[in-house]
């Protein structure tokens, strides 16, 4: 079943967390892919901050999958910059395989940051987003077609 941003940022924290956990880790992406940061799950607030996010800040990510490297697309213009390392491993969350977005190596801004994604369905992925090993929000990446609601 696909599913659209807006149907992501509708859903509260435990399902999220339960789609991710059933969800596999799918193959490591290749391309640009939008983002819909996932702040505040259940409540009226969250579209209306995935939205001041993606004006002024975090657009969504260009991966390398041949590299194994992504860039963040930020910034009103979608400047890409913030690397990180992209492979499969475990998940922080539950201890099942994962992509893993590793920026302790290649981000002096972000060295704190690890993300998790997963593909729920095809051209669309589930995130977590660790600081340090303290989970903190959900994010959405969506490549080609499935990019918006």
């Amino acid at each position: 079943m696909p599913y659209t941003a807006s149907q992501l940022l509708a859903m509260t924290q435990q399902e999220l967390d339960d789609l991710f956990s059933k969800s596999p880790a799918g193959e490591i992406p290749n391309g640009e892919a939008d983002g819909t940061a996932i702040i505040a799950p259940g409540t009226s607030f969250n579209s209306t901050i995935a939205s001041i996010i993606e004006i002024f800040g975090w657009k969504g990510k260009t991966f390398n999958a041949a590299k194994g490297t992504l860039t963040n697309r930020i910034l009103p213009l979608g400047v890409n910059a913030i690397v990180a390392e992209v492979y499969k491993g475990e998940s922080w969350y539950d201890n099942k395989e994962c992509i893993v977005l590793d920026y302790s190596k290649t981000s002096i801004v972000a060295k704190h940051i690890r993300d998790e994604i997963r593909q729920i369905a095809p051209g669309t992925y589930l995130g977590i987003v660790f600081w340090d090993k303290e989970r903190t929000i959900h994010f959405s990446l969506q490549f080609g077609n499935n990019s918006r609601p």
